[in-house]
């Protein structure tokens, strides 16, 4: 049975936390109007993603970075604090499943610390899935550390069955063939990239996977960044395009449905239809009989990566 989603490539507030997550919350509620059952946010949405590290000089401008970097940490989100509250509540409220793209602060070890997160928050509210980005992208490393595969996981939602890799982790052939052998309907993919190249991959997932595959970046306009935001004025013009978004919906073994939407800052609908999937993969299917596990066999570490455990 087909379900509506939504793709959601408006942007948030950059570097305003509480502001973001009332535009996020405005989001869900319109989708939910409209019939979505499932709202996609894009890669780091909240409170949006540092796209000034392409344009700043790695030695020259490390006086800025820190400023910039301190503001990024005191907004990123603190699940264990609570932060989430607003999206989870109106998950429950609208009874929709949200996946949400986040700076997440290390709340419970270090305290400082960010990690690249999208999180899977189903329609009663719950928190069903964290999954921290494998591994940072050139200076995105200067932003955010490793995340572990504690949730490299296909979680079970009344839209289908989900996994989610952030941004450059579908090069990963690994990442993404632990994800299509756990029975996977829907890849969501939040990214920071769009453009001709990755829509071809995000085509290619579609049919290597026999899955859904949603793919979505901020529609970012040099116009949306803040007048307080540091030096803004020798970062960033008056009226250009930083990211086009390209938001698009790509059937199993197939080519887009919907979009891509190129910059628009709205909300892409789409109806898919999960059941879909596992059809697809009637004659490809690579975690299945198109596999060779006598040859082939992966293994994937899920223990979290904790610096310390106390007892006692």
């Amino acid at each position: 049975m087909p379900n509506k989603i939504a793709v959601i490539q408006s942007p948030p507030v950059l570097l305003k936390l509480e502001r973001s997550m009332e535009r996020a919350v405005a989001s869900i509620e319109e989708a939910a109007a409209n019939g979505a059952e499932l709202a996609v946010f894009p890669e780091a949405f909240l409170p949006g993603y540092p796209t000034w590290i392409w344009r700043l000089r790695p030695g020259g401008d490390m006086g800025l970075s820190g400023t910039i970097h301190r503001r990024l940490r005191e907004n990123a989100v603190d699940i264990g604090k609570g932060d989430l509250a607003p999206l989870c509540e109106a998950a429950a409220k609208h009874n929709i499943t949200v996946v949400m793209g986040m700076s997440e602060v290390d709340g419970q070890f270090s305290g400082s610390t960010l990690y690249n997160t999208v999180v899977v928050i189903g329609p009663d509210g719950t928190l069903l899935n964290r999954h921290r980005k494998l591994l940072a992208t050139n200076p995105e490393r200067m932003v955010w550390g490793h995340g572990d595969a504690s949730g490299l996981r296909v979680i079970e939602t009344p839209v289908g069955r989900i996994g989610t890799l952030l941004c450059w982790e579908n090069y990963m052939p690994l990442s993404r063939f632990a994800l299509y052998a756990q029975n996977l309907d829907i890849l969501v993919a939040p990214t920071w990239d769009c453009g001709e190249a990755w829509l071809a991959s995000m085509r290619h997932i579609a049919r290597e996977g026999g899955c859904w595959v949603v793919s979505l970046a901020t529609a970012l306009n040099e116009r949306d960044i803040p007048a307080d935001f540091p030096n803004r004025e020798e970062l960033f013009g008056e009226d250009g395009w930083v990211c086009d978004g390209d938001a698009v919906v790509m059937e199993p073994f197939g080519g887009p449905v919907a979009g891509p939407l190129h910059r628009r800052q709205e909300v892409l609908y789409a109806e898919i239809d999960a059941s879909r999937a596992a059809s697809a993969r009637r004659s490809l299917d690579v975690a299945g009989h198109y596999g060779r596990p006598d040859i082939f066999n992966l293994s994937v570490n899920r223990a979290p990566m904790q610096p310390v455990s106390f007892t006692g």
